[in-house]
């Protein structure tokens, strides 16, 4: 059966699309399944990066099956399908530990939307991505126009959502949208996940949110998050939880 599967390595997450006689298209399943392994990823302080795969070599994910969403209405499709899809693929973009997508085949339309919520991509070279929404008298909903569209260049990305064509590994490669070309998609992002061990992952986190906030993503709960952490290191923080246990008024020493 179809699913997202979760996969623990020791420091790093693995989670795997699994639906490779589809070329891992996305089933209603399918989301909700990535919605829960993402709180499992964030729950769990041990770890330190996640990296995103796919089952097979043809394709990473060729976007959403048609089948989950051919038949809803109008209203059904924009209020559940597109908007819970977009909850989902921002929840994965706001992860607090660094995420690497290994794009070992084709990534289309969700698949790539799904990729653009990755901090960073590691591409095979037989790998294209492409959007082809207008293919089939839709348009990109998962934020091909607008999270991607902050990750490459405009001309490249009309050229994939207006005229329907694929681009390579090397072109993704060059515009700085992939980090790294590599046969193994795959063993290239676990190297790289690799690499976060000898780093400090409050740092790292930090960092993650900062740039975000410096794009304008969620800057108000990003500064939000920031400021709680640093109060949450204060002596103030400790005296006013001592003294409402107490139950005494509280004496705040201002550090």
């Amino acid at each position: 059966m179809s699913g997202v599967r979760l996969h623990i390595q020791g420091p790093v997450a693995e989670l795997r699309l699994d639906n490779p006689a589809k070329l891992n298209c996305f089933t209603v399943e399918m989301l909700g399944q990535l919605a829960q392994h993402l709180e499992v990823v964030e729950g769990r302080p041990e770890l330190r990066a996640m990296v995103l795969t796919a089952e097979g070599e043809r394709a990473f994910c060729t976007g959403a099956d048609i089948n989950a969403w051919g038949d809803l209405t109008p209203a059904e499709f924009a209020r559940n399908w597109v908007r819970g899809g977009h909850r989902i693929f921002d929840r994965l973009a706001r992860l607090a530990k660094p995420t690497i997508a290994a794009l070992n085949g084709h990534a289309f339309g969700g698949g790539l939307e799904l990729a653009a919520a990755c901090d960073l991509r590691v591409m095979a070279p037989k790998a294209t991505i492409a959007l082809p929404e207008a293919g089939v008298g839709i348009v990109p909903g998962w934020s091909g126009t607008q999270r991607l569209a902050r990750l490459i260049p405009e001309p490249m990305l009309k050229e994939m959502a207006l005229f329907g064509r694929r681009i390579g590994a090397d072109r993704a490669h060059a515009c700085g949208f992939v980090a790294e070309v590599a046969e193994d998609a795959r063993a290239a992002a676990f190297a790289i996940a690799g690499n976060l061990t000898a780093l400090s992952p409050r740092a790292v986190e930090i960092d993650k949110a900062m740039i975000h906030a410096a794009r304008g993503e969620d800057a108000a709960a990003m500064v939000e998050a920031l400021g709680s952490a640093a109060i949450a290191a204060s002596a103030d923080r400790d005296e006013g939880v001592a003294a409402f246990r107490a139950k005494r008024a509280p004496e705040f020493p201002g550090t």
